[in-house]
C-alpha cells in the first residue's frame, strides 16, 4: 500500500468527515458538498480556481438544462397525454398493470428527469388506483423503481448518468455518447421490469385503502365540533382579534351559523352566541380553550356513514393530500414560521412520514422532503398549489395549469436535442442550451419558471463534490483507496472482482447519494483498472449503474422518497422488494458489462 503522505492523510480526513455529515445529516446534503469544497481550499488541497470549477464544469450545467427541458415537458402537458393508455391497457391484473405502468413510465424516463416523471404519475396512478379499487402502495413503488431502471437507458435520463460522463472525460476516457450504455440499460430495465411484475404484487401488502377517504389519516379524534355559549368570551370576537388558532394548538376548518357553513377565510367574520366551530385539535387543547374561553365540546364529529373527504369538503371547502418536493424552499421550516395558512389559504389537518402520522402541534414540526400533508382549504386554493413549484397535489392536474397547445412544440424540442446529440452534431451542453432557448422562445415555459425548474440543491451537490474528486486525485487518495481493491484483485477472478466493486459502489450510494457515489467511486475503478490491466470502461459502467440502482430505502433515491409518504408505506417494504432487485441486477450488470463492453 502506497506510504500515506501528509495531502492524502488530509484529503483522506476530510472524505471521512463528510462522509460522517452525509450519513448523520447535520446538515442538507448541498450543504454539505459546499462546506467540503471549502475546506479543500482552505487547507490548500485544491486551488480556489479548482474549488469552484464544480459551478462551471460542463457536466453540472448539462444537468441544470436537462432540469428546465423537464420542466418544459411537463408544463405542456405532454406526460398526461399518455395516461389514457395506461387506462386503456392496464387491465385487472396487477402483473399486467406493473408491466404498462413500466413499458409506458420507463422510455419517458430515459430522456426526462425520473423526479419530473414520477411528479406527473404520482396523481395519475392514485386517481387510476381509486377508479379500479385497488391500493396505491401495490403499484407507488413499482413506480419508483421502474422511473429509475429507465434512467439507465440514456446519458441524459438521470443526473448521475451525465456526471459520470463528465468524470470520465475529466479521466481521459472521453465523455460517453448519447446511447453509449443503451444496450445495457434496455437489457436490465427489461429485467428489472420483469422481476417487478412477477415479484411485486406479492411482496406489497395493501398499506393505503384504495379510495381518497383519508382513513388512513386517523383523524376521528382530532377533529370536533365546538359551541361558542352565551357567556363565552369569543363572543364578538373574530378569530384574528382572539388569536385562537395562535395561542392553542389548534385549527377552525368551518363555522356553521344556522343553517350556513362557512368557509376559508373565517379570520375576520365575528363569532356569535350558539355558533359551532368545527375544529383540528387534541381532546386536551379543547379542554384548555373551554376551561379559559367559555366552549361546549360537542360528541365526536360522526363519520360513519361518510367518509373524512365527504364530512369535511363541504361547500366550497376540498380536502386533498399535497406532497412537499424535494426543491422545496417549505423543507426544514415549520407550518407556523411559513404562516401556511396566510400563504397558501389552506389548513393542514395532519403530516405523514412513511408510516409516522403527526396530527398534534403541527405549527411545531419541522416539514422534510417527502411529506404528505392532508390540507383542507377552498377549491381555488388546491388549484392554485398545482402551479407551484414547492408542493403537489396529490390528484391530476387540471388542463387550465397546462400549455397543451404547445404540447407538440415542446415534444420535438426534445427531440431535436436528442438527434443532434445521437449524431453528435453538437455535444449534449450545446443541444441541451439550445433547447432551453427554444423552450422559452415558444412559450413552452416563461421565463420566470426556468429558475424554479431547476433542481438547485442537485446544482450545488455537484459543484460542491467536484473539487473532492480533484482533491482525490491530486493528493493520491484515489490510488490509496484503489490498493485493498487491487490487492484483493490478486485473489478473485477478474469478473467477481467488477461484481464486487459494484456491491460496494451500490452500497455507498444507499448511504451517501448517488451522484457523491460516482465521484468516489469512478476513479478508483479507473485505478483499478490501470494497475491489474482490465478495460477502465467496465468500471465506470459498473459504477454508474450501481449509484443510480438504489432500492433499499425510501431515502436511498429521490423518487424513492416521493412515494414513501402517498403509498404509506413502512420502511422496510422497500427492502423487502429492493433487496432481491439489488441482488439480481449485481450479478446480471457486472455480466452483461463484461459480454457488451469487454473486461
Amino acid at each position: 500500500m502506497p506510504i500515506l503522505q501528509d495531502r492524502t492523510f488530509l484529503t483522506l480526513l476530510v472524505l471521512s468527515l463528510a462522509l460522517i455529515a452525509f450519513v448523520a445529516e447535520w446538515f442538507p446534503v448541498d450543504l454539505t458538498a459546499l462546506m467540503v469544497a471549502a475546506v479543500l481550499i482552505l487547507l490548500g488541497l485544491v486551488t480556489p480556481d479548482e474549488g469552484i470549477s464544480g459551478f462551471g464544469n460542463s457536466a453540472t450545467i448539462t444537468v441544470l438544462f436537462m432540469f428546465i427541458l423537464s420542466a418544459g415537458i411537463a408544463k405542456t402537458g405532454v406526460i398526461q397525454i399518455v395516461r389514457d393508455w395506461l387506462v386503456r391497457w392496464g387491465g385487472k391484473n396487477p402483473s399486467q398493470q406493473i408491466l404498462v405502468m413500466g413499458l409506458i413510465v420507463g422510455p419517458i424516463t430515459a430522456f426526462i428527469n425520473n423526479t419530473a416523471v414520477v411528479a406527473v404519475f404520482l396523481p395519475i396512478i392514485e386517481d387510476w388506483c381509486k377508479k379500479q379499487n385497488i391500493s396505491p402502495s401495490k403499484l407507488l413503488i413499482p413506480l419508483s423503481y421502474v422511473t429509475v431502471l429507465g434512467g439507465m437507458i440514456t446519458v441524459i435520463g438521470t443526473s448521475t448518468n451525465i456526471l459520470a460522463s463528465g468524470v470520465s472525460k475529466d479521466l481521459g476516457y472521453g465523455e460517453f455518447t448519447l446511447f453509449q450504455f443503451t444496450t445495457l440499460g434496455v437489457a436490465t430495465f427489461v429485467v428489472g421490469l420483469v422481476y417487478l411484475a412477477i415479484a411485486a404484487p406479492h411482496l406489497l401488502p395493501n398499506r393505503k385503502a384504495p379510495t381518497n377517504n383519508f382513513q388512513d389519516f386517523d383523524l376521528k379524534e382530532y377533529v370536533s365540533e365546538v359551541t361558542i355559549t352565551a357567556n363565552s368570551s369569543l363572543v364578538g370576537q373574530t378569530l384574528r382579534s382572539t388569536q385562537l388558532q395562535r395561542k392553542f394548538d389548534l385549527d377552525v376548518l368551518e363555522l356553521i351559523r344556522d343553517r350556513d357553513r362557512f368557509g376559508q377565510p373565517l379570520a375576520d367574520i365575528p363569532l356569535q352566541a350558539e355558533d359551532i366551530l368545527l375544529v383540528r385539535g387534541s381532546r386536551t387543547e379543547l379542554l384548555n380553550i373551554r376551561d379559559e374561553r367559555g366552549i361546549e365540546i360537542a360528541p365526536d364529529v360522526k363519520f360513519g356513514q361518510n367518509s373524512l373527504e365527504t364530512d369535511l369538503s363541504t361547500g366550497a371547502e376540498e380536502i386533498a393530500e399535497v406532497l412537499i418536493l424535494s426543491n422545496s424552499r417549505l423543507s426544514g421550516s415549520t407550518l407556523k414560521e411559513l404562516r401556511f395558512r396566510q400563504r397558501y389559504n389552506a389548513t393542514v389537518l395532519a403530516i405523514r412520514r412513511g408510516q409516522e402520522l403527526v396530527r398534534d402541534r403541527l405549527g411545531r414540526v419541522p416539514l422534510r422532503f417527502g411529506d404528505l400533508l392532508l390540507i383542507q382549504g377552498p377549491r381555488e386554493s388546491l388549484v392554485g398549489l398545482q402551479t407551484t413549484r414547492e408542493l403537489l397535489v396529490m390528484e391530476p392536474q387540471d388542463v387550465e395549469t397546462l400549455r397543451p397547445q404547445k404540447a407538440w412544440i415542446a415534444i420535438a424540442i426534445i427531440l431535436g436535442v436528442i438527434v443532434v446529440a445521437a449524431f453528435d452534431w453538437a455535444p449534449i451542453l450545446v443541444s441541451a442550451l439550445v433547447g432551453v432557448l427554444l423552450m422559452v422562445i415558444t412559450g413552452c415555459l416563461k421565463p420566470g419558471e426556468i429558475y424554479g425548474a431547476v433542481r438547485w440543491d442537485v446544482i450545488f451537490l455537484l459543484a460542491g463534490l467536484i473539487p473532492l474528486g480533484v482533491a482525490m486525485e491530486k493528493s493520491g487518495a484515489t490510488e490509496w483507496l484503489a490498493q485493498p481493491i487491487i490487492n484483493a484483485g490478486g485473489h478473485l477472478p477478474n469478473f467477481w472482482l467488477l461484481v464486487s466493486f459494484y456491491l460496494l459502489t451500490s452500497f455507498l450510494t444507499e448511504i451517501l447519494s448517488n451522484n457523491a457515489a460516482v465521484i468516489l467511486m469512478i476513479p478508483i475503478g479507473v485505478e483499478v483498472a490501470k494497475d491489474l490491466h482490465l478495460n477502465p470502461l467496465a468500471f465506470v459502467f459498473a459504477a454508474t449503474f450501481a449509484a443510480s440502482n438504489s432500492y433499499l430505502t425510501p431515502i436511498g433515491y429521490q423518487t424513492n422518497t416521493m412515494v414513501y409518504g402517498p403509498g404509506g408505506y413502512k420502511f422496510l417494504d422497500f427492502t423487502r422488494v429492493g433487496l432481491p432487485l439489488n441482488l439480481l441486477l449485481t450479478i446480471l450488470t457486472p455480466l452483461l458489462i463484461v459480454k457488451f463492453y469487454g473486461l
